[in-house]
């Protein structure tokens, strides 16, 4: 059974009850299940078969939910992407996962419509504004005759998305994520976080990031919860509708809840928030400092998971309260197992500090097309996460992490992999060499900082290079500041020295 058959029992079984709020839009269960039905028809008559990739880059929106349930129906993959992607970045995406089809909406399109005549048999369908020589989202859904699926295709191994992911060397991999790894992994957080149709989630993250589709949006359908879809993060929109629709669970990023602190200070009168039974974080660290001032102030202590996108969620924070700890990511869910080892692959000693290795119905399948990228990931069945981190002895091997072996910098809860942004930088004319690091950062938790070496004669602005990445980048990876060296440290070896560089711009 695929998640697709799974949601469609569930969401049938709810019938009236409001699975969705969304600006002026609210759709029962019910309603939800037609809409996924008819764009499953629409796919279905446009060719999409199992195992062909449908590359969805929309502004937050309910159509959004529609295509990829609609591609797990039908067997095909999803492959979510960010509508801040610059031209380049979805014409890589589109092109290296070789997607039959891109369903995007009018801005994204404007971006990108020079560049996607150049990939060989991709068909391009807008959702809300008709194009020459396109297919139009309103026009093909007036020629679908409803047939509902009978058979749903896909098994429960069979992949069902592609979620792209950075790595040290630059080029963005795909992650291929079965209906295994989303079902096994989905379970497991509705178990820890016990959540169930009765609850109300706030959802003001975007659905192109695993975060707010897979661990916040489709856990709350999976478990027939109702979702406030809120298009963007409000802060002091955020504690008003809590009070006023009675929310029961937030989801956020550490920047968020920055925010949602900083705004509730604000208010004179605080917004009645008994509702509430719980506000998770994950994305990129929490500070204990954060977590300390959040919990005196609004007087919930913020629930810190752990994951990535091979393997979704791995670790959580207990679901009772008062057993969270700042700067612990907490305990392995029900079906996930992990080990720490040395640099040689060997187990250390339980409390030693090594690479934290996973193993679960959640650890993806393979890197889209990268057999040697996959196989040097894993160590047997073991996932190497890149993550150093050690479990303490004395407290049910409770997880906490101390740094990333990997270089990855994570900026507002978006991944950001220096070797990508170098890899930009060294394309100017004026840069001889450059290295990008991140810095810590009140709002953002880490920025983007970069050191670089100009070539001789050659000058340039910290300005000018930093418009030059936007050119290539999206925002969220472009440095935030960028400093001029005469040389980048290195040690006697020729390496560099990242670490110095930290230094000496903090």
């Amino acid at each position: 059974m695929n998640l697709a058959e799974m949601l469609q029992i569930k969401f049938r079984s709810l019938s009236s009850k409001k699975a969705i709020s969304f600006e002026e839009a609210s759709l029962t269960y019910e309603e939800l299940s037609n809409a996924v039905d008819h764009v499953s028809v629409l796919l279905r008559q446009l060719g999409i078969v199992k195992g062909d990739r449908v590359a969805i880059q929309l502004s937050k929106c309910l159509e959004t939910v529609y295509f990829h349930l609609a591609c797990f129906a039908l067997g095909a993959m999803a492959l979510p992407l960010n509508d801040g992607y610059t031209p380049t970045e979805v014409e890589y995406f589109v092109e290296d996962s070789s997607s039959s089809l891109l369903v995007t909406d009018s801005q994204n399109y404007m971006k990108s419509k020079d560049v996607l005549p150049n990939i060989p048999e991709l068909r391009v369908m807008t959702i809300d504004e008709k194009f020459p020589g396109i297919l139009f989202y309103g026009e093909e859904m007036e020629r679908v005759t409803l047939i509902p699926n009978a058979d749903y295709p896909a098994r429960e191994n069979d992949a069902a998305m592609i979620c792209y992911t950075s790595g040290t060397t630059g080029k963005p991999k795909g992650a291929v994520i079965s209906h295994r790894n989303l079902i096994k992994n989905i379970e497991d957080l509705i178990d820890v976080w016990k959540i169930s149709d009765r609850d109300l989630l706030l959802h003001t993250l975007p659905l192109f990031h695993a975060h707010g589709l897979i661990v916040s949006l489709f856990v709350a359908l999976f478990s027939g919860a109702t979702t406030i879809m809120h298009r963007k993060f409000d802060a002091e929109e955020v504690w008003r509708t809590i009070e006023r629709d009675l929310c029961t669970i937030f989801m956020g990023v550490p920047t968020l809840y920055q925010r949602m602190l900083l705004a509730w200070e604000k208010i004179p009168q605080k917004p009645d928030i008994r509702s509430m039974r719980v506000f998770i974080c994950g994305s990129a660290p929490l500070s204990e400092e954060l977590f300390d001032q959040f919990n005196r102030s609004v007087g919930h202590r913020i629930l810190e998971r752990y994951g990535m996108t091979e393997t979704i969620i791995i670790t959580s924070n207990p679901y009772e309260s008062d057993l969270r700890k700042a700067k612990s990511v907490g305990y392995t869910l029900p079906t996930v197992e992990i080990r720490i080892v040395s640099d040689n692959g060997q187990d250390v000693t339980t409390g030693n500090v090594g690479e934290v290795l996973i193993r679960g119905g959640n650890v993806f399948n393979e890197y889209w097309g990268n057999p040697e990228k996959t196989a040097e990931s894993f160590l047997g069945e073991w996932f190497k996460s890149g993550d150093l981190g050690y479990q303490d002895p004395d407290d049910n091997l409770r997880l906490y992490l101390v740094g990333r072996s990997k270089e990855l910098v994570i900026s507002g809860g978006y991944n950001v992999y220096p070797k990508e942004v170098e890899n930009v930088l060294e394309k100017h004319t004026a840069v001889k060499e450059v290295a990008v690091v991140g810095l810590p950062d009140e709002d953002f938790g880490e920025r983007v900082t970069a050191g670089v070496v100009l070539n001789e004669g050659i000058e340039t602005t910290e300005d000018e290079l930093i418009s030059y990445c936007k050119t290539e980048l999206a925002g969220y990876k472009c440095p935030k500041r960028i400093y001029f060296l005469e040389e980048l440290p290195r040690n006697t070896m020729g390496k560099l020295l990242k670490d110095e560089l930290k230094k000496k711009f903090s």
